[in-house]
């Protein structure tokens, strides 16, 4: 598995200044970080959203390379929770976690997720 997201053709549309946006998953009820979690991340041209590329979390939990930098707009960061707690044998209520972001003019954005099969919790990172 790597950490780094695949790009896409959508990656290049994105116009203006850039920022660079990291993510990590820590499994709260293990102590440890969240491997091996597929996530999306979207950009939103209303009134659609738009796949602009994909990714999974490696042996710290984090997403930390994306393969071009994004640029300000709203985003959501879409988290297979479900095929995760699958895959460590445990039920969950959240099968999916959706962030929805707002990047604007920070050089970085840092957006940690805490996770338990029945909770979970974000904020903005540094």
């Amino acid at each position: 598995m790597t950490d780094s997201l695949v790009d896409s053709p959508r990656l290049a549309a994105i116009a203006g200044p850039t920022t660079s946006l990291t993510t990590h998953i820590l499994d709260l009820a293990l102590g440890r970080p969240a491997v091996g979690v597929e996530i999306r991340l979207e950009r939103h041209d209303p009134p659609d959203w738009s796949l602009v590329c994909t990714g999974v979390t490696g042996s710290d939990g984090r997403i930390t390379t994306w393969s071009a930098p994004v640029g300000p707009g709203t985003y959501r960061l879409v988290a297979d929770s479900g095929a995760y707690f699958e895959a460590t044998s445990r039920p969950t209520f959240y099968p999916e976690i959706t962030i929805q972001i707002r990047l604007e003019s920070l050089p970085h954005y840092h957006v940690p997720i805490l996770l338990s099969p029945y909770s979970y919790s974000t904020y903005l990172g540094s």
